[in-house]
């Protein structure tokens, strides 16, 4: 990213067409490490695109979980990656939707994947940024073409979701048809996915969820649920051949009993003590072994192969991200808020664009998707 140069550029709210050097945009930004109020609306430059770089008008982003972690830099683990003492970058945010605005100057025999006015979605990256009416992508970031059919409230929940869980049924547990699978936290973003990716190759899957999220997990497909405010999920010796904890609340050492023999157990939140003993646990417990997998490093052209997948998947049908609701971009506290109670149905998806946030989120809610 850069703040010059001339690139191809569309009119949007923020700023006119053709040389937009020295317009403004709003972008959610924080400079400490704490509650949800460290965040808030700033204006920020403008960012023009670099070579061969995207800029996108932000229709709609997410507030997930990764994003609350960054904001409060807990647990500490987290500082690892957004900053050991203060954050090191002012916008959360890697998941968006939205439409091409500019495009970056091309070298010479490089193709051009997108044109100016182009509906898209994606992930930045990890450095962040989505939350902001305009992000800057490089040209060979994870970001497809967003179908006529799929809205962009979906389209940027699709994007947190299944690219955090596809990796982990796929690739960690290796979820095969026959097998039996776990998931811990089955009615948020990542869980919901997992869900109904682990299905979909087959599998068996029990999802826990609260009492008041049971049907909506039965409705993903789950085959049976555990409501863990009354019961234990843990206690049945060689239950599961995959364990995904998609939220953080359990252990390797809670739940290896509960796992088959040569089972995975798997976490999107690891402590550091986690990290400091998986290679003695891998070793010593009868195969059974603990997995930790950042999907937000993967590298970008295995997460691009991963999003047109599941983005093809979505627009036919066979997967339905979840959105708990849709929040007003001036409301993105809100949106932090909303995670952090850790009762969330799905994605918390911010709507950049005014005209998102007035009917897309009534169009969910009838369609169950926000509570």
């Amino acid at each position: 990213m850069r703040c010059s140069g001339t690139p191809t550029t569309d009119a949007s709210p923020s700023a006119s067409s053709g040389d937009q050097r020295g317009a403004i945009m709003l972008a959610a930004v924080f400079d400490r490490y704490g509650p949800p109020e460290v965040v808030h609306l700033a204006e920020r430059p403008l960012p023009e695109p670099g070579p061969g770089e995207l800029r996108v008008r932000v229709a709609a982003t997410v507030v997930g979980r990764a994003d609350v972690a960054g904001r409060a830099g807990s647990p500490f683990a987290a500082r690892l990656f957004f900053g050991l003492r203060r954050p090191k970058r002012e916008t959360l945010g890697t998941d968006f939707a939205g439409v091409v605005d500019a495009i970056g100057p091309l070298a010479p025999g490089e193709e051009r994947r997108f044109s100016v006015g182009d509906r898209v979605h994606g992930f930045t990256g990890p450095h962040g940024g989505a939350n902001a009416e305009f992000a800057v992508v490089s040209g060979d970031a994870p970001v497809v073409a967003t179908p006529d059919r799929i809205d962009d409230v979906t389209a940027a929940a699709l994007v947190e979701g299944y690219l955090t869980a596809l990796p982990f049924v796929r690739d960690v547990g290796r979820v095969a048809s026959g097998d039996r699978v776990l998931v811990i936290g089955a009615a948020g973003s990542v869980g919901s996915a997992a869900v109904q990716l682990a299905k979909h190759a087959g599998a068996t899957v029990t999802g826990v969820a609260s009492t008041p999220k049971l049907a909506l997990v039965r409705g993903l497909g789950a085959d049976s649920v555990v409501d863990y405010t009354i019961e234990r999920y843990d206690d049945v010796p060689g239950a599961y051949h995959f364990v995904f904890d998609a939220v953080g609340v359990s252990s390797f050492g809670r739940m290896r009993r509960a796992l088959a023999p040569g089972g995975v157990y798997a976490t999107t939140a690891p402590a550091l003590s986690v990290l400091a003993v998986l290679g003695p646990i891998t070793r010593l417990l009868r195969g059974k072994r603990a997995a930790v997998h950042f999907t937000g490093l993967l590298p970008a052209a295995a997460k691009l192969t991963d999003l047109r997948a599941v983005t093809a998947l979505v627009a036919d049908g066979t997967f339905v991200p979840l959105v708990d609701r849709v929040v007003p971009f001036a409301d993105i506290v809100e949106a932090h808020r909303r995670v952090d109670t850790g009762r969330k149905r799905g994605a918390v998806v911010v709507a950049v664009d005014r005209r998102l946030a007035t009917t897309t989120e009534a169009q969910h809610r009838e369609a169950g998707g926000a509570r």
